[in-house]
């Protein structure tokens, strides 16, 4: 059965129109273009397993459909174009720089608009689900975190998985198929045409999905005024994400690469052993340690640069461990943001029940991913120089 999934761009559109019940609008057709050569390029190059073709073959179905429903949902609903993306504060960095603790310890404060994981895996309404009532998408998303961490348990120590708690909205991009697919499996070719186009179009969905969130949650009585956001792909495009939402507060999270690199490389590589057959540590190693490389540079460009002060805060990771609420305090008065009693309540409550303490280590080898000291401190030495050497 797994043999006969193919990646075939005509075939995967029937399959989600068959799936909507007929739907034939996927919107922007910018997609179109991407979903094709990233198609060929997993038939070519990504080395599938037959658990990696089922997982990404229904990943992509499920996408198309989303695309599909949420067009029809803005038909029936033209008040949500209305949505105003106020200007969000953006949290950019790599993962263990402390990124995912200051965005759940930020969403912990209700007047901030944040995205659970649920939300990001199901952002549309099931077929008969009230949009006032998520149950059915919260419980499914909390079934499958449950079977993903029996199923990798070290996952936790990497990346620590709950379907109720602020995640990162490259889930939401990923439906314009300009996105970090490169996450999951080897995909050379694909990479090199996404950094070689205008990947508006996927900043321009972005935004498009989440006043449909943002609608969505206001039908739940949830009403605040910025959303929290945040993931490291945004580092390589920091230009588009700045077009894209006007007045935007990025907090540029920072720990030496010497550090994060092998960790992402352990990652990724872990990613790939599901997608991949025989997926090559080395091989992540190296393309996630580049492509890093050339996203810290790009960020750095951006920010010589850019003509508005105010825009970019650095948090450095051992302040976000050692005092966290003096930094949500210089978040705050950066942002221009007042921290209620109420939002600082319930950030201590938050922080209370998920100690750092209790996760498991993540033990890696730099060597395994064919990485080194001298390498990484020589491929980020204008990165150690700003914001590590001069630091320490």
């Amino acid at each position: 059965m797994t043999a006969e999934l193919r990646f075939d761009p005509p075939a995967l559109l029937a399959a989600a129109t068959a799936q909507s019940g007929g739907l034939t609008d996927f919107g922007d057709p910018s997609f179109r273009k991407a979903l094709e050569v990233l198609c060929d390029s997993l038939e070519r190059e990504a080395n599938l397993s037959d658990l990696g073709r089922q997982l990404l073959h229904g990943k992509f179905v499920e996408l198309l459909v989303n695309r599909l429903r949420i067009e029809q949902f803005f038909k029936r609903h033209p008040e949500i174009e209305d949505e105003q993306i106020q200007a969000p504060i953006v949290i950019v960095g790599l993962p263990r720089t402390g990124t995912t603790l200051l965005q759940r310890v930020l969403a912990a404060d209700p007047h901030l608009y944040s995205m659970p994981w649920w939300e990001s895996r199901y952002p549309v309404p099931f077929p008969g689900e009230a949009v006032s009532d998520p149950s059915q998408r919260i419980e499914r998303a909390r079934g499958e975190v449950a079977v993903m961490v029996e199923a990798m348990p070290k996952l936790m120590s990497m990346h620590p998985m709950d379907a109720d708690q602020a995640d990162e909205e490259v889930m939401l991009m990923e439906h314009s198929f300009m996105a970090a697919f490169n996450a999951y499996v080897h995909v050379p070719s694909y990479m090199d045409w996404l950094h070689s186009i205008d990947e508006k179009p996927a900043y321009d969905y972005l935004k498009r999905v989440l006043k449909f969130l943002q609608w969505q949650k206001r039908q739940r009585g949830v009403v605040a005024s910025r959303w929290v956001l945040k993931a490291p792909h945004h580092l390589l495009r920091m230009r588009l994400l700045l077009r894209e939402f006007p007045g935007a507060k990025v907090i540029q999270t920072h720990r030496d690469p010497v550090d994060t690199i092998p960790s992402i490389a352990s990652f990724i590589h872990t990613l790939w052993c599901i997608y991949g057959a025989d997926a090559s540590p080395v091989a992540a190693g190296q393309e996630w340690s580049t492509l890093m490389a050339r996203a810290f540079h790009h960020t750095q460009d951006v920010r010589r640069g850019h003509d508005q002060p105010g825009t970019f805060l650095d948090v450095r990771f051992i302040d976000t461990v050692k005092q966290p609420f003096e930094v949500v305090k210089a978040i705050y008065g950066f942002a221009g943001l007042p921290l209620t009693d109420e939002a600082e309540t319930s950030m201590q409550r938050w922080m209370e029940q998920n100690r750092r303490d209790s996760r498991g280590a993540h033990e890696y080898k730099a060597e395994d991913f064919g990485l080194s000291e001298a390498q990484l401190k020589r491929d980020f030495a204008d990165y150690r120089a700003a914001y590590i050497d001069s630091a320490a």
